[in-house]
């Protein structure tokens, strides 16, 4: 064949292209297959005790019990699949939880109430092993201005807490705290806290932080607060002997500001890469955020369009980059307005009511940040728990038959590619579509060998790679 393009002019112009190539994909590399949380739960710094995210879980597993005694009752609050169907006698209801629960797994999925019983009893089994997966001590918003010689002794008291936690083996998986932020009038008080929680934390426990500690820096607005936030972590880090890089921070998108700048762009990659490489999360606050809108209490809610617009434009601005989102708290409280050991019929009446309704509002704005690619949100009370986990659980199960059809189809291709040697360069998919089930596998929705129904193998899922399944596929 004749060709036009010399080897060597095409040469040169592919290699300039690689070099842009490669840079592109260093700043795009990606979603990060690493855990993350399912939610972060904030509690005023004054509170925390080293058991904690444990007390927290049975005060939401107690909730739970009490609103809704079993997988019909839930199902019908929540109007879940199939809930119409369900019985509503107690004794009818017993005699198919009977049932349901002798069934194995595939027999069970069958079933038109499988995934009501299934929703319910991974609640169930959550909220009495990790109940709590992100727990942020809170010295900002939960925990308000006071004297600074209450906030110091707070300080101290909390990384003492902490410290006994991490003996105890009582935390949560992840954790951190919430500094004040880096406005001209809290700046100080915000640093100040950090290092006295910081240096206690560390003489405590001999050097030696929590698995997945995080610093939360609040209402930035600018890169210059992030790059501040960094020299500060870097000196913490070389007075306590601690490995570079090893304090990691997270940012909230909670301003009109940090959506569009004063040249009518976008900042939040600059806000990013002022990190260096520390900054690896970025949280929605939905009530500042509707606030600087001009939305009035009344009406700042998850479900407010301009919520809508800044999770867009900061998907759009993180997309890729590998930078976790999470999206913001409810702030209608499951919490029964009448207390007691003698309530009448209509104060019980009123009570499930009321639990029920914030149910829903909880369980929906779950479900609309999921459906939106935000698989992390806030919670604010131990009662909102059981509903974060039913969101989750419903979407990931609901969502597993069609997500396996399609992993198990682009597995299969790549199968094909590498026995054709064709490159197979759609690996970020692949890498998509595996995240979809290391999110489920982290939060329980389903388990390691569920998912190997998509046609990969245990050891596989467990490089957390795409990329790498590939190179171990075509025996790189």
């Amino acid at each position: 064949m004749n060709l036009s393009i010399a080897d060597i002019e095409k040469e040169i112009l592919l290699n300039s292209l690689k070099d842009a190539n490669l840079k592109f994909q260093q700043i795009y590399p990606g979603d990060k297959p690493d855990r993350q949380a399912v939610h972060t739960v904030y509690g005023g710094a004054n509170l925390f005790k080293a058991d904690t995210c444990i007390k927290l879980g049975e005060i939401a597993l107690d909730n739970l019990l009490t609103y809704a005694p079993d997988f019909v009752a839930l199902a019908n609050v929540l109007e879940m699949e199939g809930y119409k169907a369900l019985p509503t006698d107690e004794k009818k209801i017993a005699k198919l939880t009977k049932k349901l629960d002798k069934m194995d797994e595939v027999e069970r999925k069958q079933h038109p109430a499988w995934l009501a019983y299934t929703v319910y009893n991974k609640i169930i089994k959550k909220l009495q092993t990790e109940a709590v997966e992100d727990f942020r001590i809170d010295f900002e918003d939960g925990f308000g201005n006071r004297p600074d010689a209450e906030e110091d002794e707070t300080a101290v008291n909390a990384a003492t807490a902490l410290a006994e936690g991490m003996n105890e083996k009582t935390i949560s998986p992840f954790i951190g705290i919430r500094i004040k932020p880096f406005t001209e009038d809290l700046k100080n008080r915000g640093v100040r806290t950090m290092d006295i929680f910081l240096t206690t934390l560390l003489e405590k426990t001999g050097g030696k932080l929590p698995d997945n500690f995080i610093v939360m820096l609040p209402k930035v607005t600018i890169p210059e607060q992030v790059t501040t936030m960094v020299r500060l972590l870097e000196i913490i880090e070389k007075k306590n002997n601690l490995a570079a890089g090893s304090l990691k921070m997270e940012t909230m998108v909670e301003a009109t500001q940090i959506i569009m700048d004063d040249e009518g762009k976008n900042p939040l990659m600059k806000i990013i890469r002022a990190g260096e490489g520390r900054l690896i999360a970025a949280h929605f606050g939905t009530y500042d955020y509707t606030a600087s809108c001009g939305i009035t209490a009344k009406y700042q809610t998850m479900a407010h369009p301009v919520c809508d617009f800044a999770h867009h434009m900061t998907k759009v601005a993180l997309g890729g980059t590998g930078i976790f989102l999470s999206d913001g708290a409810t702030n209608v409280m499951p919490v029964a307005p009448h207390r007691g050991d003698k309530l009448s019929a209509k104060q019980l009446k009123e009570n499930r009511q009321s639990v029920h309704n914030a149910w829903r509002i909880g369980y929906n704005h779950s479900m609309h940040s999921l459906i939106n690619g935000f698989y992390q949100g806030w919670d604010l009370n131990p009662a909102q728990l059981p509903m974060r986990y039913a969101a989750t659980y419903n979407f990931f199960l609901s969502s597993m038959e069609d997500a396996t059809h399609r992993l198990k189809t682009f597995v299969d291709r790549s199968a094909i590619s590498t026995l054709t040697g064709d490159i197979f360069d759609d690996a970020a998919t692949g890498q998509g579509l595996l995240n979809f089930f290391l999110k489920a596998m982290n939060c329980g929705a389903i388990t390691e060998e569920e998912a190997t129904a998509t046609g990969l193998t245990i050891e596989e899922i467990h490089t957390r790679s795409f990329y790498k399944i590939l190179q171990g596929r075509r025996g790189n």
